[in-house]
């Protein structure tokens, strides 16, 4: 199962040069122990924080810099979201892995531009969505070129400042593509419901991973900081880095 599981793994948001090699460093120490290929994630730019207030990160032309020398120094491959069409070209340029937010997963030119890219998609799936539902989206992708598309579940709203994870939805969607991925962390959040940002709740990111695993998923999403409490995004559902290594070997466990 090993070689089968993809694991994807970083900050929310691109904080400093510093962060980002902080977690690389670990990330590569990882593979290294446990044979995975971990894909390091982080975001240029927050576009849909609920504060105007609220820290968005360096933007695309500067998070494009550091996610290549991130790229370069450590061979890692690497992930990031966009938020609009313009975006997908010269994030396509570096970035392996290209990836849709799950509230724009249903935008057809924000998928057909990324399509375009050649690199892996990976969509997202919206909080008001079904898994069965992503067919449509995939369908757009592929339909524009997309060689090779993931899907993410995320959760689904239920009430207000709260999210649900039906996990039915990872075998609906692995009737769609072949790779199906547990965002672990964002599944945690409690969306608006600490005031001014998001709250979660961590403790509850290796069950959702472990339950994951149960219904068949093949890969894991994780948003991780050595120190989440001071992550500027995130805070409340990021997973502590030092965490990462014992989850991911029972994850990777045939």
């Amino acid at each position: 199962m090993n070689g089968k599981v993809t694991i994807i793994a970083g900050p929310c948001v691109i904080e400093s040069a510093e962060l980002l090699d902080t977690v690389a460093r670990k990330l590569v120490e990882i593979n290294g122990k446990l044979g995975t290929d971990i894909i390091f994630k982080a975001s240029f730019d927050k576009a849909n924080r609920t504060s105007i207030h609220s820290f968005r990160g360096p933007g695309m032309e500067r998070g494009l810099e550091m996610l290549n020398d991130i790229k370069t120094k450590y061979g890692l491959r690497v992930l990031t979201d966009i938020h609009e069409s313009w975006q997908a070209q010269p994030v396509g340029e570096v970035c392996d892995v290209l990836q849709i937010p799950a509230f724009l997963c249903r935008q057809t030119d924000l998928l057909v531009a990324a399509a375009k890219t050649g690199r892996t998609l990976n969509i997202k799936k919206a909080q008001f969505l079904s898994g069965r539902d992503m067919w449509f989206p995939v369908e757009k992708a592929r339909e524009a070129g997309a060689n090779e598309v993931w899907l993410t579940e995320r959760g689904n709203m239920m009430g207000y400042n709260n999210l649900v994870v039906d996990f039915r939805n990872i075998p609906d969607m692995l009737e769609i593509v072949p790779t199906v991925i547990m965002d672990c962390t964002h599944s945690v959040q409690r969306p608006g419901g600490a005031g001014d940002k998001t709250g979660g709740d961590r403790r509850f990111v290796p069950q959702m991973a472990l339950a994951a695993k149960a219904f068949g998923a093949t890969g894991f999403f994780f948003e991780v900081h050595p120190d989440p409490d001071k992550g500027l995004s995130d805070a409340a559902n990021m997973l502590e880095l030092d965490k990462l290594e014992p989850l991911v070997a029972k994850l990777i466990k045939s």
